[in-house]
């Protein structure tokens, strides 16, 4: 077990694995989903969990997959955030989401450029996560994701700035 395995975050609980995409278009504009299970405004980046035996960057082109249906034949992968970033949960959702397992998330991220068409994108897949999505300037992002998940955004920001508009 790798040092980063060891650390817990909120009541002694691991961190959950789990890979980021940045998606970027030509104009280096991100791609941001509002989040279907929210009534407020939370939206972020395609993110999701890494299934045992998975590798990062694996993950990271599923997740995009089962999220906004575009393909790994329309990305290609220009980049990965340095080291692991993490983030915990707020008290009140520790013990309520993934099961109770986690104290919060530890997160690699890669940058994408999205070489296809806006009707390549498709958030109405299987297991919907998006209810809308745009392309949005990373700064307009920064300003709209929950406050509990914002700095390890700006930290994916710095670690991919630049590449980024």
């Amino acid at each position: 077990m790798s040092k980063s395995d060891e650390r817990t975050g909120p009541q002694g609980l691991p961190y959950r694995p789990c890979a980021g995409v940045v998606l970027i278009n030509e104009a280096g504009l991100v791609f941001a989903g509002h989040r279907i299970d929210s009534a407020s405004e939370a939206w972020q980046m395609p993110q999701g969990g890494i299934d045992k035996g998975e590798d990062p960057r694996t993950a990271a082109l599923r997740e995009l997959v089962e999220e906004t249906g575009v393909s790994p034949d329309l990305v290609e992968v220009i980049g990965e955030s340095p080291d692991w970033l993490y983030y915990d949960l707020p008290e009140e959702l520790v013990g309520k989401v993934w099961k109770g397992k986690y104290g919060g998330q530890r997160q690699k991220w890669f940058l994408l450029r999205f070489k296809g068409a806006d009707s390549d994108i498709d958030i109405a897949t299987e297991h919907p996560e998006f209810d809308r999505w745009q392309w949005t300037s990373v700064d307009e992002l920064l300003a709209k994701i929950v406050p509990f998940k914002r700095a390890v955004y700006e930290q994916v920001v710095a670690d991919f700035r630049d590449t980024l508009a």
